[in-house]
């Protein structure tokens, strides 16, 4: 008799455990969810901009006679986006994409959190080239923050959790995995480097927010879907967010940008690698050099015994191409120089012209230089 007493109780203890492992409170996700969202936002800009209209008549009118009978008329029109965003502190500042605010200075901002309570947002500062932004919202009480000091680790294969407002519709959940790091997208004349791959769904209006861990540490930012290879190849599961140690390097400069303080300009990888400084081609320096707007960047000043001298660089010439990549912009090459290190060889594309009036000609050579 004791024996089944026993048997019987080591069952209900057995079916009990086995229930409350199978309760969804109990999930991982559900309960990273529950700790991350509340500091999600929603975010509504609203703007307006101005553009001129022609009427056919006066159109037609121009066409026959020289000359429209009346100026084109200026007309307003209201501009709207959706985005996400996330606490990163408890004062109310928030993290959100540079271009979900990119008009930000001719807009009203609306942020709306978990509860639906609904605030108006200030745009304080942001950086384009990382796609990120900060706002601050003002109110007596804390806000709920994800922790920009406990980081995920980001280990390939981990759960990711994208929280945000998916074509309106907020405080949504998607949940896929960490598919790779270091990978680079090019939209327009912009390219984004660094970003980590997801194929956790995210769309339009999930930009913005954070991407979570199943213990609700930060991932990363949510920043672009590939729906379409730049051959016009339909994709599935390819999604890009910013890595969470990128967001708090960017955090940190730009809180220190809101409290007036003088931030130290960003070292040039040119000069720390090669002895050199490089310099867009203006208008100015095209005329006065004679090299083609957007055929590259010039050389100012060339450090003495650097690398690059030792290689036979001298100012005045310009630099068109760096490794495979041609080069217009001197931001183009510091990016190029971000992915090198002590000890690499680098092939400079160079030219520069060579003789006076009429004997004056340009010359092109590849240059291999050894970054210090």
């Amino acid at each position: 008799m004791k024996r089944l007493l026993c048997l019987l109780t080591i069952i209900f203890a057995a079916c009990t455990l086995l229930r409350a492992q199978d309760d969804p409170a109990d999930e991982p996700a559900v309960k990273a969810v529950g700790k991350a969202m509340p500091a999600v936002v929603n975010i509504n800009t609203e703007g307006v901009i101005r553009r001129q209209v022609q009427d056919p008549f006066d159109a037609a009118f121009s066409d026959y006679y020289g000359g429209a009978m009346r100026p084109p008329r200026v007309i307003k029109q209201k501009v709207q986006s959706l985005g996400s965003g996330f606490f990163v502190d408890s004062s109310g500042y928030l993290v959100t994409n540079a271009h979900v605010v990119e008009r930000a200075a001719e807009l009203k901002i609306s942020v709306t959190t978990q509860d639906g309570k609904t605030y108006t947002a200030k745009y304080i500062t942001g950086d384009a080239e990382h796609d990120l932004a900060l706002l601050k919202v003002d109110r007596p009480e804390p806000f709920a923050f994800l922790s920009l000091n406990d980081l995920s680790p980001n280990l390939l294969g981990q759960t990711c959790l994208v929280l945000g407002n998916p074509v309106g519709y907020g405080s949504s959940v998607a949940r896929g995995i960490l598919s790779a790091k270091g990978r680079t997208v090019s939209i327009g004349d912009m390219e984004y480097q660094n970003l980590l791959q997801t194929d956790a769904a995210i769309n339009p209006g999930n930009s913005g927010g954070p991407i979570v861990d199943v213990s609700g540490r930060l991932v990363g930012v949510s920043s672009v879907k590939m729906s379409f290879t730049p051959q016009g190849v339909p994709t599935q599961g390819l999604a890009f967010a910013i890595p969470a140690s990128v967001v708090r390097q960017k955090v940190d400069e730009f809180q220190r940008i809101a409290r007036g303080e003088q931030l130290p300009p960003k070292p040039s990888l040119a000069r720390k690698y090669f002895g050199i400084t490089l310099q867009d081609l203006d208008d100015k320096l095209s005329a006065s050099l004679g090299y083609r707007q957007g055929s590259g960047v010039i050389v100012s000043e060339v450090e003495e015994n650097s690398p690059a001298a030792k290689a036979g660089l001298e100012s005045g010439m310009l630099v068109s191409s760096i490794g495979r990549y041609d080069i217009a912009k001197v931001q183009q090459a510091e990016k190029l120089f971000e992915q090198i290190d002590t000890g690499s060889r680098v092939d400079f594309g160079i030219a520069w012209y060579q003789g006076k009036g009429r004997t004056q000609r340009l010359v092109g050579d590849t240059f291999q230089i050894v970054a210090r």
